[in-house]
């Protein structure tokens, strides 16, 4: 069984696409710097995509709609 399940993240992030997005997004990050993953948290993954879902579930990872406009 996936842990964290699929249903305990939908309530995190609405949406398939976004959770997958952002947790591609953080396990990028932490596999170039593995020193962003605090060491103070006990994960139960050995893979960098299994600490990113981690971190949305204990919603320590947490991501914000921008406008096109902002982002120009």
């Amino acid at each position: 069984m996936l842990d964290p399940s699929i249903d305990s993240l939908m309530t995190k992030i609405n949406s398939k696409y976004t959770l997958v997005t952002v947790s591609a997004h953080r396990a990028r990050q932490l596999r170039e710097n593995p020193s962003l993953f605090e060491k103070t948290s006990k994960s139960k993954s050995v893979n960098y995509v299994g600490m990113a879902l981690e971190e949305i579930e204990s919603e320590k990872l947490t991501y914000e709609i921008r406008d096109e406009d902002e982002t120009t």
